[in-house]
């Protein structure tokens, strides 16, 4: 009988509310692209998982929900969207550090050939920046590698341990170079927003959370409730207002009708109405700053500008076409009306 990951999915609403919250805003799609599974940023600043049928297949039912929430506490956590802690590009030193920061949380829920921190000689519950900076003055990087009888596992320059361990996911889409810095804000503030959400849900109920322990309930409302500047709420509202566009192409297999009809694809597009405050209050340095915001965020919509003062003109008003860029420009200089007439 074919994997059916709404199963397991289902179970998590029932016991783990806070997780099944999460996994409500992520798309799911299955591929032997990746041998076990994992969770990434699309270039649309939106998030998805991607597992492979026969893996779970393989795992005791037991272990099946297990990894679905390692994965989720990847999103949590703000693994994939964030950096190794010195800046560096993803490596599998950061990849280990990650997963022991998430499995001492999950023993007896994954596999025991995961990666846990006393396979490494290091203490339970500490962050994935700790562990990965006591790897890196451990020397456990760069020499020696695990058995390579698990999935994940064989790759040279991986930490040494004592041969029982291996990563159960693919971290395969994490990193800077994936997608661009503005589409990654934009998945930031998206994930903020379905991580308050699920902390309102949770709240509602008297087990709400399940078993998140509470350090980790701590770091998820830090992340809930920090700063949010207006630079991350004009992203977030870009993001959002993205609409998708479907049309067939014969370079994807319709799952209902494989090689008889073509698969369909997905297009994200948004057109905003920006209103640029333009009156002498307005500083020359917060136009620069404001213009050189919309220039990165054209990458995702195209925008009709309004400048206005005490007033609009008609005139002044114009289209600012996806992917272009544009100089910062005054076109207005008097009082602020925020009802300004048209």
């Amino acid at each position: 009988m074919a994997y059916d990951l709404e199963n397991d999915m289902f179970r998590l609403l029932l016991n783990e509310s806070f997780f099944a919250a999460v996994s409500r805003h992520i798309s799911k799609r299955a591929s032997t692209s990746v041998p076990t599974a994992g969770v990434r940023v699309t270039e649309d600043g939106h998030f998805e998982m991607v597992y492979n049928e026969k893996f779970f297949e393989g795992l005791e039912d037991k272990y099946r929900r297990g990894v679905l929430k390692h994965e989720l506490y990847h999103l949590m956590l703000d693994h994939c969207l964030g950096r190794s802690p010195d800046g560096r590009k993803i490596s599998k030193r950061w990849n280990f550090a990650t997963d022991m920061s998430i499995n001492c949380h999950l023993r007896g829920e994954i596999p025991e050939w995961g990666v846990f921190p006393d396979k490494f000689g290091y203490p339970d519950n500490l962050s994935a920046e700790d562990y990965y900076k006591r790897l890196e003055q451990d020397g456990k990087a760069g020499e020696g590698k695990c058995d390579g009888n698990h999935a994940g596992e064989g790759e040279s320059g991986g930490p040494p341990c004592d041969g029982s361990c291996g990563n159960m996911d693919s971290h395969d889409g994490w990193g800077e170079g994936n997608v661009p810095e503005e589409v990654r804000a934009v998945a930031k503030e998206r994930l903020r927003e379905m991580m308050k959400k699920a902390a309102e849900d949770a709240n509602k109920s008297s087990n709400g959370w399940g078993n998140i322990p509470a350090d980790v309930r701590r770091d998820i409302m830090r992340f809930i409730n920090g700063t949010i500047d207006w630079k991350a709420v004009l992203r977030m509202f870009i993001g959002s207002a993205q609409k998708s566009h479907r049309s067939a192409t014969v370079k994807r297999i319709n799952k209902r009708f494989p090689y008889i009809h073509p698969g369909k694809k997905s297009n994200r597009s948004a057109h905003i109405a920006i209103s640029i405050d333009q009156s002498g209050s307005v500083s020359d340095e917060l136009l620069e700053a404001f213009f050189g915001e919309l220039n990165g965020l054209s990458k995702l919509a195209t925008f009709t500008v309004i400048p206005f003062d005490t007033r609009v003109e008609d005139k002044l008003v114009y289209e600012w076409k996806k992917g272009q860029r544009h100089k910062a420009e005054r076109v207005m200089c008097g009082g602020t009306d925020f009802d300004a007439p048209t």
